[in-house]
C-alpha cells in the first residue's frame, strides 16, 4: 500500500482493492480525494492484470459524501462547479472501466457516500451499516446523487430517500435495490473478496463487453436494446475466449483464458 494517500491501492491474484483514506473526515470526497480515486481508476482502466475492483473506506466509515467544511471554505460558483463536474466524471468512470467495481460498505454512507455505493457495479453491505441522501435537511437537495440512486433502486423508494433525508437500515437497502446483500460486520471483507474471486475467474474479455452492453442496453427501448445486444452476442461469439469457453464446456474442462 501506498502510505498516506488518499486512496490506498492494494492487488491481490486479479483483484484491486481502493480504500478511501481520510478516516478522520468519515473519508469525505474533497476535491483531491475525488481526482486521486479518478487517477487510480484511470490507470487501473489500463490494466490487464486486474479483473476486479474493491472500493471501501478506512475507519469507522464507508464515505460521508462531499466535504462541506472544504466547500464552506471555497464560497464561489466556479469551486461549485469543479467539485460536482469532478463528482460525475468520478461516477462515469467507475462505470466506463472494464472491470466489475464493488463497494464494500461499513458504517455509513450518506449524500455522494450513497451515490457512490448506487452507482457501483454491485455493493455489499455490513448489517449495521446505514445510507441516506440528507441533504434536504440542509437546504442543499441531494440532486446528483438522485441520478444514481434513481437508476439503482424503485422511484418512489429514491424519492422517499431524497425527499425525508432520513436513514435506512441495510436490511432496508438491500430490499429496495440498493446494495446487493448485507453480512455481519466481521464477514464483510471476506464475503466481498468471495464474490471478487468468483468475478476474478472468468474472461477479462467477456467481462469487459458485459459491463459495457449492460449500462448501453439500459438507456435503450427494448427494441434498440434487443438489437445491440444481438450485435455484441455476435462479437462476442467470434471471440476466442468464447471458443475457449465453449469448447470446454463441451469436454469438461477448466477453460484456459486469454481475455480476448
Amino acid at each position: 500500500m501506498t502510505g498516506e494517500a488518499l486512496v490506498l491501492r492494494q492487488d491481490s491474484e486479479g483483484i484491486a482493492h481502493l480504500t478511501l483514506n481520510r478516516a478522520k473526515a468519515y473519508n469525505a470526497l474533497s476535491l483531491d480525494c475525488m481526482q486521486a480515486l479518478i487517477q487510480q481508476l484511470q490507470i487501473l482502466s489500463e490494466d490487464k492484470t486486474i479483473k476486479v475492483v474493491i472500493l471501501s473506506g478506512a475507519g469507522n466509515g464507508f464515505c460521508a459524501g462531499h466535504d462541506l467544511r472544504e466547500m464552506n471554505a471555497n464560497p464561489s460558483e466556479d469551486f461549485y462547479q469543479t467539485t460536482f463536474s469532478t463528482c460525475a466524471e468520478l461516477m462515469s468512470l467507475i462505470q466506463q472501466i472494464p472491470q466489475p467495481v464493488i463497494a464494500q460498505v461499513h458504517g455509513i454512507a450518506t449524500a455522494a457516500g450513497c451515490q457512490l455505493v448506487a452507482t457501483c457495479d454491485l455493493a455489499y453491505a455490513a448489517d449495521n451499516a446505514r445510507f441516506s441522501t440528507p441533504g434536504v435537511n440542509i437546504g442543499l437537495f441531494c440532486s446528483t446523487p438522485m441520478v444514481a440512486l434513481t437508476r439503482a433502486v424503485h422511484r418512489k423508494q429514491a424519492m422517499e430517500m431524497l425527499l425525508t433525508g432520513e436513514m435506512i437500515n441495510a436490511e432496508r437497502a438491500v430490499n429496495i435495490g440498493l446494495v446487493n446483500a448485507t453480512v455481519p460486520e466481521e464477514q464483510l471483507a471476506d464475503e466481498v473478496l468471495r464474490v471478487a474471486q468468483i468475478i476474478a475467474a472468468k474472461s477479462s474479455y467477456t467481462l469487459k463487453v458485459g459491463k459495457e452492453a449492460f449500462y448501453q442496453q439500459a438507456e435503450m427501448n427494448q427494441q434498440q436494446a434487443y438489437a445491440h445486444c444481438s450485435r455484441v452476442m455476435t462479437e462476442n461469439m467470434l471471440a476466442q475466449d468464447a471458443q475457449e469457453g465453449i469448447d470446454a464446456f463441451l469436454t469438461k474442462r477448466s477453460p484456459c483464458w486469454q481475455g480476448r
